[in-house]
């Protein structure tokens, strides 16, 4: 069996080829590079030093998220289109489960995290037994506190990896009460090699896709579009409380209680001047499909 996998869910993008369980070429960058420069070139350089042809792969191992939005429909993307130009199928390897699977067969509880922003983290628990590994805690995203607490509940030695690490480094040394160490460099960053093992673990389950049905899996809203959605929930509320197409807010207390609320969802803060405020929504503001302003009138 000839797997290509790809990853480009975090910092690191990678590329490999596995066929009958032997690695026969990976490209792994960790650099200043985005992967839309980086993850084409790479898999031209490992199809010509291989000598692969492309059509003689079984399947196509994409690690399918959570992680960086950009980089995640940029595999996904990347994926789909050799898979729709070969005629194969696509295994969607969750990234979490794969960046555990770098440590496969430890004796120790795998703990991945990557950074997901605002003091969260992409995370999950992991054993391996009997040649298996084993899904303590599944894919998820919480904040450092409750992955760590959980960890202590456990109270088994655990291993972190993940471009997490160096994020929480410092929240780790101070509040993990079990054993626990850091996995080396060779294996503490995404690896396609190890999307491509777990990929075929998966495709011999019948969890292949034809190309057309496969999409990233993220967990959670983009920044952008969780903004936009606590946006609307505020002036939604406004508008049913005091009046639909726009609100007069009279009053300090409420002119305050909108200012707050608007500046804490991080996209705009309210322009104060003489008179009232005036909250009112437009359209079209990029693949949103919705803005929203707040004006003085």
């Amino acid at each position: 069996m000839k797997i290509l996998a790809l990853d480009s869910s975090g910092l690191v993008a990678s590329v490999a080829v596995v066929s009958d369980d032997n690695l026969i070429g990976e490209y792994t960058i960790n650099y200043k590079k985005t992967h839309s420069q980086t993850l084409l070139p790479m898999l031209d350089e490992v199809a010509k030093m291989t000598e692969l042809d492309l059509k003689t792969i079984d399947f196509i191992a994409v690690s399918a998220g959570p992680g960086s939005f950009t980089g995640l429909r940029i595999g996904s993307a990347t994926a789909k289109g050799l898979a729709m130009a070969l005629d194969k199928q696509i295994v969607s390897v969750p990234t979490v489960d794969a960046l555990a699977y770098n440590l496969w067969g430890s004796a120790d509880v795998v703990c991945p995290l990557m950074d997901a922003r605002r003091q969260q983290t992409y995370t999950g628990l992991y054993d391996f037994t009997d040649g298996r590994m084993n899904t303590i805690l599944p894919q998820c995203v919480v904040m450092i506190e409750e992955i760590v607490d959980q960890i202590n509940e456990l109270g088994r030695r655990v291993i972190f990896l993940g471009d997490g690490v160096d994020v929480f480094r410092d929240y780790i040394n101070g509040h993990v009460k079990v054993d626990y160490d850091f996995a080396p460099a060779m294996c503490n960053k995404q690896r396609a090699s190890a999307v491509a093992c777990l990929g075929q673990v998966l495709y011999e389950q019948g969890r292949a896709e034809n190309a057309a049905d496969h999409k990233p899996e993220y967990l959670r809203l983009s920044q952008l579009r969780e903004r936009d959605r606590k946006r609307r929930e505020i002036l939604e509320y406004d508008n049913k409380t005091h009046g639909a197409g726009g609100c007069r807010l009279g009053g300090a207390d409420r002119k305050r209680q909108l200012h707050t609320a608007l500046e804490q969802t991080g996209i705009f803060g309210c322009h104060e001047a003489s008179g009232e405020y005036h909250a009112c929504g437009t359209g079209g503001w990029r693949d949103t499909g919705v803005s929203v302003h707040v004006c003085v009138i």
